[in-house]
């Protein structure tokens, strides 16, 4: 089993930045890639970017891409959302998500919440 738990949520104006985190505990060596994803109110969760763990290439979602950065620190089996150049509607619950192969993901955090104020 793996545990996630995200932290760094908070509110923030438009043209902000937070640094979001999402700490590993349990099998962590069994994980392939890490993801983000965020869920608006009324709206479908949806994904948000992920990472590869060995490697670190990443994908992102055309609406975050070159304002949201995710990294890693593996050592540390923490994984990282660095939002820039924050608009409102970016404002939803952010979710921490851990896959251990090539499929769905496996394990999912509790999500930290992030508004961001006109």
């Amino acid at each position: 089993q793996v545990q996630l738990v995200e932290s760094g949520g908070g509110f923030v104006q438009t043209g902000g930045s937070l640094r979001l985190s999402c700490a590993a505990s349990g099998r962590t060596f069994s994980l392939y890639r890490m993801g983000w994803f965020r869920q608006a109110p009324g709206k479908e969760r949806e994904f948000v970017g992920a990472i590869v763990r060995t490697g670190g290439s990443t994908t992102y979602a055309d609406s975050v891409k070159g304002r949201f950065t995710i990294s890693t620190d593996n050592a540390q089996n923490t994984v990282y959302l660095q939002m820039n150049s924050l608009k409102p509607e970016d404002t939803a619950v952010y979710y921490c998500a851990a896959a251990i192969g090539f499929g769905g993901y496996n394990y999912w955090g509790q999500g930290t919440q992030v508004t961001v104020s006109s």
